[in-house]
Parts: C-alpha cells; sequence; structure tokens
C-alpha cells in the first residue's frame, strides 16, 4: 500500500506461470495469490497446475520481480506525503511480503528511515495471513496493545488478518491492483472503514 508493487510482481507472476501451461493473467493472478505467503502461492500454484513447479521457479520469479521492481515500482499516490504528516505516530510493516523484497521496495522510494527496525515479514511467523499472527508479532515488537493498533490493509486476507488480532482495520482501495467491488470485498472481510486514498486514511485518522 506504500510501494505500488502488487499489479507489477503478479505480472511477473501471471507471465511464469503461464508459461508452464497454467494460462493465468495479472488479474486472475492478484484475484487467486494477493496477500498470501509465497510457500502458500507456490501450493496453490502446484495444485491448479497439477504437477510441482521446476526447482528453479521460485528463484528465477523472485529475480524477475525484483528486476521489474528496480525499473517500474512507484510508491502508491499519497503514500509519502501521509508518512511525513504522521511522522509522530508509531508505525510498522507487517507484510506477508520476504524481507528482501521489503526492504528493496522501501529503498527505491527512500523510505527506509521511515520504518528503520520497524520491518516484520510474515517469514517470521508460523502462520500467514488471514491468522493474526504477524500482526500480534508487530505489535508485541513495537509495544503496542492490539487493540490500540490500526490496521491498513489492501486485501481480504490482511483485513481478517487485522481483525483476528483484535485490531481496528481501515481498508485501502488504493494502487494500481485495485479493480471493481474490492471495497465490498474488504467490508465482507470485516474492513471497519474503508479508504479509497491515502487522503482518505488521514482524515478518517483524524476523525478518531
Amino acid at each position: 500500500m506504500i510501494a505500488d508493487s502488487e499489479a507489477l510482481a503478479n505480472e511477473i507472476l501471471a507471465q511464469r506461470l503461464t508459461s508452464l501451461g497454467l494460462p493465468t493473467t495479472r488479474d486472475e493472478s492478484l484475484a487467486c495469490y494477493m496477500g498470501r505467503r509465497w510457500p502458500e502461492v507456490m501450493a496453490l500454484a502446484e495444485q491448479k497446475l497439477g504437477r510441482p513447479l521446476p526447482e528453479d521457479f521460485s528463484e528465477q520469479t523472485h529475480l524477475a520481480t525484483l528486476a521489474h521492481f528496480r525499473n517500474d515500482l512507484r510508491e502508491v499516490s499519497g503514500a509519502s506525503a501521509f508518512l511525513r504528516r504522521h511522522g509522530h505516530l508509531p508505525r510498522c510493516i507487517a507484510s506477508s511480503s520476504s524481507m528482501e523484497r521489503l526492504t528493496l521496495c522501501l529503498a527505491l522510494l527512500g523510505l527506509e528511515k521511515e520504518f528503520a527496525g520497524r520491518v516484520f515479514s510474515a517469514d517470521l511467523v508460523t502462520r500467514g495471513k488471514p491468522h493474526p499472527d504477524i500482526f500480534l508479532y508487530a505489535a508485541t515488537e513495537i509495544g503496542a496493545p492490539p487493540e490500540a493498533c490500526l490496521v491498513i490493509e489492501d486485501s481480504p486476507s490482511g483485513v481478517m488478518a487485522g481483525k483476528a488480532a483484535g485490531m481496528t482495520v481501515i481498508g485501502l482501495c488504493a494502487g494500481a491492483h485495485i479493480r471493481d467491488g474490492h471495497a465490498h470485498h474488504l467490508r465482507d472481510a470485516g474492513a471497519d472503514h474503508i479508504a479509497h486514498d491515502w487522503k482518505d486514511v488521514a482524515a478518517l485518522i483524524s476523525a478518531a
């Protein structure tokens, strides 16, 4: 939601799966795999393909995705302005993405200092979203009680994870990967509020 990375990553994933005989569009990849940890993505893809993925699939997809980021990654409009405006508030990143991907994205956007020491990958916990583990882990690490935490999420599984953790959740419909009806999906997942951009998020925080 800070880095506009989901559309780029799923474009690569869709291309790689299609090349293996599992025709997949970017939108289909987003619908099936967004918000999942990589081992879960691999398992689901193998189930759909009906056979194991090549041994180098993970590494080659990862390298191609990072290369795509280096060329084309942009921030979700308004994200850095929001961070500067609310710099007094404690914050962290708790994501299903790998630590390497998170670190690269922040570096490319010049936002490493905004989250120094407060970037948490779901690789650190046993269960990924929609389980609450990564959010509870992150809350413990930054010393915040779950009930005092505000989660900003753009995937239904992330919304469910935040609610399962006992946190207030804003469903954010921003970024190149958002499609018609996404707000409805986030509402169904349990989002307490819906924001269509970072200005909406700022307004919700001000109102609270």
